[in-house]
């Protein structure tokens, strides 16, 4: 008997994102009923899906709690494996990749009101929580305006106080040019990249979809070789680790001097992008199957 798949998603998508939405067409084309599930919903019996997939829980961060210990509970038939979804939601894992070797973004981490920290030395800088996404909760400050550092101590005090950590780093301007390149794996193999542009410009609240995230602009890219080589590392830290996920993203920036350096690593539910490249629709359902 084929499987039978659970995609789960949140309540705002109770039919997935529209890049996902092909997903169910492959899957019947494998012979396989995969069916949209809101991860949140109580009425919901796991034990009857033999394979739960984590595509669009966007709403997580505000329910880390209850979502991880979802997770969790579901035991060996969730994809990615509960570890390695515990461990991508909160960015501190950004310090066990600068431990590996691995160069990643320039970040202070504050877990108190009373820590101290040091305005980023570059024009702009960005104030935001360690456990976030869609840039929620999330301040792009000048260095030279008397107000930020009061600005940013405010976001950070309110980080603090709902439990979270808070992360100071500089705002790498040439990415309102270049923008971000994010680069897709599928079973731990590299299928395809994209380019991210900037979102840290504008009203961030006014643009949100569905109160969740903000509208990215997305082209396809083909990273440069030092990029590749730096997302093959994180790669091959995570599988070492974790095992081969079913997916993955890993967000970089250049750093000031054109080097790129990690941003982000996403293995909760990060966007694919499938529609850059649609041979990742078949790669994903083989993977997701084997």
């Amino acid at each position: 008997m084929s499987p039978r798949i659970a995609i789960a998603t949140c309540p705002e998508l109770p039919n997935l994102d529209p890049d996902d939405q092909p997903l169910i067409g492959y899957f019947a084309q494998a012979g396989v009923e995969a069916t949209p599930v809101i991860w949140s919903d109580p009425a919901v019996d796991w034990i009857s899906f033999d394979r739960v997939i984590i595509r669009n829980t966007w709403d997580y961060t505000d329910h880390l709690s209850p979502f991880l210990a979802w997770v969790h509970s579901l035991g060996p038939v969730v994809r990615n494996s509960a570890e390695l979804i515990s461990w991508s939601t909160n960015k501190t894992y950004l310090r066990d990749l600068l431990g590996a070797g691995i160069p990643v973004i320039d970040t202070q981490f504050v877990f108190g009101s009373q820590e101290t920290w040091v305005v980023p030395s570059s024009v702009d800088f960005v104030v935001k929580p360690s456990v976030s996404a869609g840039s929620r909760d999330t301040l792009r400050l000048s260095a030279s305006d008397s107000g930020s550092v009061q600005a940013a101590q405010g976001l950070i005090d309110l980080i603090v106080a709902a439990k979270k950590s808070a992360m100071i780093q500089p705002y790498l301007d040439h990415v309102d040019v270049d923008g971000e390149t994010a680069l897709l794996y599928i079973g731990g193999d590299y299928s395809h990249a994209i380019r991210k542009g900037p979102l840290l410009h504008k009203d961030l609240e006014a643009e949100r979809v569905h109160g969740l995230y903000l509208q990215e602009d997305i082209t396809a890219r083909s990273p440069r070789p030092d990029q590749r080589k730096l997302a093959d590392q994180v790669m091959a830290y995570v599988t070492g680790r974790f095992g081969a996920p079913l997916y993955a993203r890993i967000d970089l920036i250049d750093n000031h001097v054109g080097e790129p350096t990690v941003l982000e690593v996403e293995a909760v539910e990060p966007s694919m992008f499938f529609g850059t490249e649609p041979t990742s629709y078949q790669r994903f359902i083989q993977v997701s199957l084997s």
